[in-house]
């Protein structure tokens, strides 16, 4: 069983940063997957980023170059550094991992980003 936390979310002016954590609980975390995932007021929950075990990462298109994910040396934290926020990314940002029979989601951290 994985519980997962995120944090970090808050207000931020366009342009400007925020870093987002994701906290788990349950060692077995530390041999799964980790990925982020936002939910655009009115939209789907869309990929955002994702990290292995082993440090290898993917990005959506729409954030490659603004946003860094990356995994503590412990793998139970993991991080998602967004750089030059805007408008558009504004949203409910969630944390999940995954077992081949279950998916795990944290509750979510609201981002918002002023013009």
């Amino acid at each position: 069983q994985v519980q997962l936390v995120e944090s970090g979310g808050g207000l931020v002016q366009a342009g400007g940063s925020l870093r987002l954590s994701c906290a788990a609980s349950g060692e077995i975390f530390s041999f799964l997957p980790l990925a982020w995932f936002r939910q655009i007021q009115g939209n789907q929950r869309e990929f955002v980023a994702r990290v292995t075990i082993g440090g290898v990462t993917n990005y959506a298109d729409f954030v490659k170059g603004r946003f860094t994910v990356s995994r503590a040396a412990n793998k139970l934290t993991a991080d998602l550094q967004m750089n030059d926020l805007q408008p558009d990314d504004a949203g409910m940002y969630f944390c999940k991992t995954w077992e081949p029979i279950e998916d795990y989601w944290g509750p979510g951290t609201q981002v918002t980003v002023h013009s």
